[in-house]
């Protein structure tokens, strides 16, 4: 859940390219499952990433699913795209000694190396309403994930009128959405949604309970969210903690 992810959906649909974004706490099994799926050229990946206290080593656990692919004959991919994690970073920039990751030179670049060089003006490449924009699964709690294509004009003008009518965006809101970009309503409250209004919007990434059960409520605080979006099962995980972390 870093800015990269969102420049890379938007990239995608710049240049007509389909994009099928994993969320980051699935098996290298799932992940391998996807890239055949889809016939995916390009990878995407950070580092690592803190899921609370827990470091989880993204770059292995995408190493592991590459590997799978090339055993099943799917080896599809010619390039992974790797983000530094900037939670993994020490202040000059180098990276930490808590994350070891494999190098494969033929097939890993570095994100920072490859925009190093990079334009910074891109002709978008138009597409009919009806081409593909990107394939989510959905998430498999009713039985095996099925891969859903979502195509460039109804699902843009959809997340257009659904921000700005059901959530009722006004210019001066400080919208919020707490989900995964990795789910749907990450998509479209997050990236879609707010950035086609022209909203101003929060990114985060984290749990609601680390480094404290305030951390919603400080963040809202900080940043003088007015929309707050998220999900029933957040709420009731906050409710065991009372009121408390709210008045503070």
């Amino acid at each position: 859940m870093v800015p990269e992810l969102v420049c890379s959906m938007l990239s995608c649909a710049r240049i007509g390219a389909v994009h099928s974004v994993v969320f980051a706490g699935f098996s290298s099994e799932s992940l391998c499952e996807r890239i055949i799926d889809a016939q995916s050229s390009v990878l995407i990946t950070a580092d690592g990433v803190y899921r609370g206290e827990k470091l989880i080593n993204l770059k292995q656990i995408v190493d592991e699913a590459l590997e799978k692919c090339k055993e099943r004959g799917s080896s599809t991919v010619t390039k992974c795209l790797v983000v530094k994690h900037p939670a993994l970073r020490t202040k000059d920039g180098a990276a930490c000694n808590k994350l070891q990751t494999a190098w494969d030179s033929s097939c890993d670049v570095s994100w920072d190396e490859a925009m190093k060089d990079s334009a910074d003006q891109c002709e978008p490449t138009w597409m009919d309403s009806e081409d593909p924009l990107f394939i989510l699964y959905t998430s498999g709690s009713t039985g095996k994930p099925k891969g859903v294509l979502h195509t460039v004009a109804g699902y843009l003008l959809y997340t257009y009128l659904t921000f700005k009518y059901v959530f009722d965006h006004h210019h001066d809101d400080v919208f919020w959405c707490t989900a995964d970009i990795g789910w749907i309503t990450g998509h479209s409250y997050i990236t879609y949604g707010p950035l086609a209004n022209g909203a101003t919007s929060v990114l985060f990434e984290g749990i609601p309970t680390h480094p404290h059960v305030g951390r919603f409520w400080e963040i809202i605080q900080k940043y003088k969210v007015t929309k707050f979006y998220t999900a029933p099962t957040a709420i009731r995980l906050l409710m065991k903690y009372g009121r408390e972390p709210l008045q503070k």
